[in-house]
């Protein structure tokens, strides 16, 4: 049987319960109205007609008049019609013919007897009344002390039907709920054995059907699941020994988890049975491998001796995320967790020396540039000498063209140098105590004549008492006059660029501001990027892209920062700052 068709049976005989005792109920009710009625409406009309006659003749004299005739025969008429107990039919034409007599006799004497016999009917139509009322009276108690207790004992009944229904017909659908909720919970923990049987054919047995089911699938997935998961695990690992760079792994615990051929060489391990062993027991006897544990994050790139053979690696390291089942008897929550860490050793050397090569090739050709760069301008400052010969306008405009690549051909080669020393880590530093304004003046004498035949105005602001600086000063210097060159090249004609120098904590900060066009937030993180150039509008020519990311380097080697701030509409501003000198 269906649960639809369980639920709609129990509501039914619910509802067959409730009707009849309602119909019972309703049955005894009307029958004791009904018994009430008769008492208040019969009986009740009787002795009133009685006792409204008897007041006719108590309030006339004898004979009677006409009038009084009138009312007592109007009251008798009512009772004949009201006959409604045994016997009062007969005590009914007995007044009628008493009171004919009284009405017919002449003398009073016989009015007297007739009167009296008027009377005496009366008080019999009074007392079978009155006898009649109380017999119903307690033929209505009876019926109500019969009523009341055949309505207990249905109300019983149907309290009784109604709570055991209320108590037994819900395990119809809790019980196999719970049975349902506990093969859940075993199956939850695990117990895919576990199996579901109801007796009846309905929808709970279609459920514990699909259950079962699901718990042999279960039961073999799990049982199939290990061989998988060994598969998966020796697939894994060959996968990891047929890397070319290192890798290792080790748990929670600093248990090494696995590791490939290529890391036992590049770390210097002979031991075959590593795997399971905790890391504290080798990294005695192993100073790179404790290197690489200690502090993996600062390690950038390494150089080791393989074979006699110089080695370059990067370290990169990721943690092992695993799911964390918390159960509990609230809920089920599924987080994640550290189980570890793999560790990946990878083989740069053939970008190191192709990085090499390039550097010496850039080092090669800048230099070998600046000596023919250097006669053209030679050659460029001859033809502008009027002892050579004069120039007309056309020729001059090419000459000052060609001056103009020439300078930039040149910066671009010098620029290539320095580079060529950032990367090569030649960098050679003369450090010297200086005064701030020292290294600003110079800067600026640079950039004098260019600001003039643009006609921006070079503004330099500084507080009172600056503090002294140890930096090297021409390549401090050289970063300043790259801001400056900068800010002259994107200015207007007749604006102005402000150089400030302020004291900063422990530091000296220098900052050149221009009233430029500004640079879109985008690009401003890879302003210090190598041959990064911020796209243009054509109007100005932009440079290389080292200038700033050598100013970067120059700045970072003597422990300064730099910086940019910059808006569309409201220029740009680039500064650094360099420690104070501990001496003033």
């Amino acid at each position: 049987m269906k649960v639809k068709t369980k639920l709609r049976l129990g509501f039914g005989f619910l509802f067959i319960v409730v009707l009849f005792f309602g119909a019972t109920a309703l049955f005894y009710i009307r029958d004791i109205s009904e018994n009430s009625k008769v008492i208040l409406k019969d009986n009740y009309e009787s002795l009133s007609f009685a006792r409204e006659m008897r007041n006719v003749l108590d309030k006339n004299e004898l004979p009677l008049s006409e009038k009084a005739k009138a009312d007592f025969n109007r009251y008798l008429s009512r009772q004949e019609a009201n006959v409604t107990e045994p016997g009062e039919a007969t005590i009914t034409k007995r007044l009628r013919a008493a009171f004919i007599k009284l009405a017919e006799a002449p003398a009073t004497t016989e009015n007297l007897i007739g009167a009296r016999q008027v009377r005496d009917e009366l008080s019999s139509i009074e007392l079978l009344n009155m006898n009649a009322i109380v017999r119903k009276d307690a033929n209505a108690r009876h019926a109500i002390s019969r009523a009341t207790f055949l309505l207990s004992l249905i109300g019983s009944f149907t309290f009784l039907v109604l709570f055991s229904f209320s108590i037994n017909f819900p395990g119809f659908i809790a019980n196999p709920l719970r049975q349902l909720l506990e093969g859940i919970r075993e199956i939850g923990e695990g117990n895919y054995k576990k199996r579901l049987n109801f007796e009846h054919q309905d929808e709970f047995a279609e459920v514990a059907s699909a259950f079962n089911q699901m718990a042999t699938k279960l039961n073999d997935w799990e049982n199939s699941n290990l061989a998988t998961i060994l598969s998966e695990k020796r697939r894994i690992e060959a996968i990891i020994e047929q890397m070319q760079d290192a890798i290792f792994g080790l748990n929670e615990k600093q248990d090494v988890l696995f590791i490939n051929d290529a890391a036992r060489k590049t770390l210097n391990i002979n031991d075959d049975k590593i795997v399971g062993k905790n890391a504290s027991a080798i990294i005695n006897s192993n100073d790179l491998l404790r290197s690489v544990l200690k502090d993996d994050s600062a390690i950038g790139s390494f150089k080791i001796v393989i074979d006699g053979r110089e080695m370059f690696f990067r370290l990169q390291s990721s943690d092992i995320i695993v799911p964390n089942i918390d159960q509990s008897k609230e809920s089920l929550r599924i987080a994640s967790r550290p189980a570890g860490k793999v560790y990946i050793l990878r083989n740069i050397t053939e970008f190191k020396e192709r990085d090499e090569a390039k550097t010496n090739f850039i080092a090669t050709i800048s230099h070998e540039l600046k000596t023919p760069i250097s006669s053209i301008k030679m050659s460029l400052k001859l033809l502008n000498d009027t002892r050579v010969g004069q120039v007309n306008s056309e020729q001059q405009q090419l000459i000052d063209h060609i001056n103009e690549d020439n300078n930039r051909l040149l910066k671009i080669t010098s620029e290539l140098l320095e580079l060529s020393q950032v990367e090569t880590g030649n960098i050679q530093l003369n450090f010297v105590p200086v005064k701030p304004l020292e290294i600003v003046e110079y800067a600026v004498a640079a950039v004098k004549f260019q600001a003039e035949q643009k006609g921006v105005t070079l503004e330099v602001a500084h507080d009172a008492n600056l503090s002294q600086v140890t930096t090297d000063v021409e390549k401090t210097a050289w970063v300043l006059v790259n801001f400056l060159s900068n800010a002259l090249r994107y200015s207007a004609e007749k604006s102005k660029v402000i150089i400030s120098v302020l004291n900063k904590g422990n530091e000296v900060e220098f900052s050149v501001k221009d009233t430029g066009k500004g640079i879109d937030e985008q690009y401003q993180k890879r302003l210090f990027d190598r041959y990064f150039q911020v796209p243009t509008d054509g109007q100005n020519k932009s440079g290389s892209g080292l200038g700033l990311a050598i100013s970067k380097d120059f700045i970072e080697a003597q422990n300064g920062h730099i910086w940019v701030k910059s808006a569309i509409g409201e220029g740009s501003t680039f500064g650094f700052s360099l420690p104070r000198s501990q001496s003033i």
